[in-house]
């Protein structure tokens, strides 16, 4: 038997005995595109390649050979009535934190508080696919877009100078804490070192700068480590802080990261993901500024997106050691888990971390933690669901920080104790909650 015809029927019998997607591959095809396939292989044998079909059968002959990372694409969806179908209990973006190389032993050191009295909170979810958010404001334009398959919806923030994004939210107190996730689309090394977002606080209630102001910019540009930049301003006294801390977020701009934000007084912090990049303790005009407003600049139109979701705005998020201590009692919506799991996203972990030092200072103290869910679901799976995260969050207190595990004692609630309206998005984000109460 020639050499080609052996090739020839070694490639047969791949292609038909083998996995059972490899078995159904060219009927599949249909048998138009089967005859052509059949005569690729033929030609192939022969060194005359058909490029397209090649690929196809190269993709079932060498599996990874022609495998291309596909980006997150962006998308519209006109029909109102496709839902994200989001389980509720939680404003995760459905990343798994116990995956990769990092353990909770490194998110331990996560010293991030969010706020405990909930101001604001928006995932879109009450939004219609391609419509502006409807508990926004701004002087430009934006959509509401999902990415690919999943459900989790984000807003398209539109590049312009003086163009800001606006949240409805009650004026900023004294103490409070900002979070959100932020998506990126095809940036890259030709991405302007000038392209990123800014997250600026400010005594101006419409879309300028104002006479008084905070501010910080997060770039999302590939060629280098550029760094975060600080300003300040404040009328009569000027520009006191205007600063550019050196920063790799690069890789982490890439990865949908979470953003955290604490003001306190005058002290501004602000964490990617587990790691503070920015602790100043006298940026923030004290008792002058009252709204909060997202911009993005720098951006190529058309290649490059900037999109936000998730901002949950929080009064507090000072020290819940105190109030344990002298009430006996704290309630937190700061534990976030993955979306209808028990698994702890790594930025609850200062939240734990400081109910562990309360443990650790007084030996004698015993603690109950109470799971709490919104009323997504039914009652049964929400029961599970409410002392699965309890239980979880006991875990961590005994292996992560060393609590003794008969001084813990865990238990579910479910949604049977609501502290806030299960029809709206921030009555549900109150409602997930953990509490600590000492026996």
């Amino acid at each position: 038997m020639k050499t080609s015809n052996k090739l020839f029927l070694c490639l047969a019998i791949l292609l038909f005995v083998g996995t059972s997607s490899e078995a159904q591959f060219l009927k599949k095809l249909g048998k138009k595109a089967e005859n052509a396939a059949k005569r690729t292989v033929e030609r192939r044998v022969e060194q005359e390649t058909s490029k397209k079909t090649d690929q196809a059968l190269d993709s079932i002959l060498e599996p990874g050979s022609n495998e291309q990372q596909t980006p997150d694409v962006p998308q519209g969806n006109n029909d109102p009535n496709n839902p994200t179908s989001d389980t509720g209990n939680s404003s995760s973006n459905g990343k798994n934190p116990t995956q990769g190389t990092k353990t909770m032993e490194i998110y331990s050191k996560f010293d991030y508080v969010p706020g405990d009295k909930p101001m604001f909170f928006d995932d879109f979810s009450n939004d219609f696919i391609g419509d502006f958010p409807s508990k926004w404001n701004t002087n430009g334009s934006g959509e509401v877009v999902t990415v690919n398959d999943s459900p989790q919806r984000w807003m398209e923030l539109v590049p312009g100078y003086g163009i800001h994004y606006v949240p409805n939210l009650p004026s900023l107190p004294k103490d409070y804490t900002i979070e959100f996730d932020l998506l990126v689309y095809g940036v890259d090394k030709q991405t302007s070192s000038t392209a990123g977002m800014e997250v600026l606080l400010s005594d101006d209630q419409n879309f300028d700068a104002g006479q008084h102001y905070a501010k910080v910019w997060i770039p999302v540009g590939q060629y280098a480590a550029f760094g975060i930049r600080t300003r300040n301003y404040i009328r009569g006294e000027g520009s006191l802080i205007n600063s550019e801390v050196r920063a790799d977020i690069r890789k982490a701009v890439l990865e949908q990261p979470h953003i955290s934000i604490a003001v306190n007084d005058a002290r501004f912090r602000l964490w990617v993901n587990e790691e503070k990049y920015i602790d100043i303790p006298k940026m923030v005009p004290e008792n002058k500024l009252t709204t909060l407003k997202f911009n993005v600049n720098g951006l190529k139109d058309g290649k490059e997106k900037i999109f936000i979701s998730n901002l949950k705005v929080a009064e507090g998020g000072v020290d819940l050691r105190r109030k344990l201590l002298t009430e006996g009692k704290v309630s937190t919506n700061g534990i976030l888990f993955n979306s209808g799991s028990a698994d702890i996203l790594p930025q609850s972990m200062g939240i734990i971390r400081q109910i562990s030092q309360v443990l650790t200072q007084d030996p004698n103290i015993k603690l109950k933690i109470v799971g709490h869910t919104d009323a997504d679901g039914t009652d049964e799976s929400n029961l599970k669901l409410s002392k699965d995260r309890a239980e979880a969050v006991k875990n961590s207190l005994v292996s992560v920080y060393g609590i003794a595990a008969d001084r813990l004692v865990s238990e579910g609630k479910g949604e049977s104790e609501p502290v806030g309206d299960n029809n709206t998005a921030e009555g549900k984000s109150q409602n997930r909650r953990v509490e600590f109460i000492k026996l």
